[in-house]
């Protein structure tokens, strides 16, 4: 995997794009058919599908959890599993950015230790992480 040409990219982006009315909507929109036009190739995490499969699955949206799920895995050019070698960086990113999620610390951690270095994302915590360069949604891609 040439890691460096690829970015990662957080369940938020799909979600906002599949949601209701919401700023972010349109921009998550553009994002998602940018990347879809093959204007980026991207990768995502185990615990992004995760985070995909939590929210439909408990709002009962089996359906559209199913397609979200779906989408996500074939948007990607690979899914990332997150290891043991991940949660201790992720532990270490939490101990040393504390404003930081857990759930972002790994992901951060998964794209630290897999080489990639910009994340497609509407989360500011990022923006924390000198390692990790954030990319915002805009409608204007």
């Amino acid at each position: 995997m040439n890691s460096l040409s690829y970015r990662f990219i957080d369940a938020n982006v799909v979600m906002y794009s599949l949601g209701g009315s919401h700023p972010l909507r349109d921009p998550c929109k553009a994002t998602l058919e940018k990347i879809r036009e093959g204007g980026s190739e991207v990768v995502t995490n185990t615990e992004v599908l995760q985070e995909i499969l939590y929210r439909f699955f408990s709002i009962k949206k089996y359906s559209l959890g199913e397609l979200v799920y779906t989408s996500m895995v074939e948007l990607c050019v690979e899914v990332l599993p997150v290891t043991l070698k991940d949660t201790h960086r992720a532990l270490e990113l939490l101990k040393r950015t504390p404003d930081i999620t857990s759930r972002d610390a790994i992901h951060a951690a998964t794209m630290i230790n897999n080489g990639v270095e910009e994340i497609y994302s509407t989360d500011p915590h990022f923006d924390l992480i000198p390692e990790i360069r954030r990319l915002q949604p805009h409608s204007n891609l």
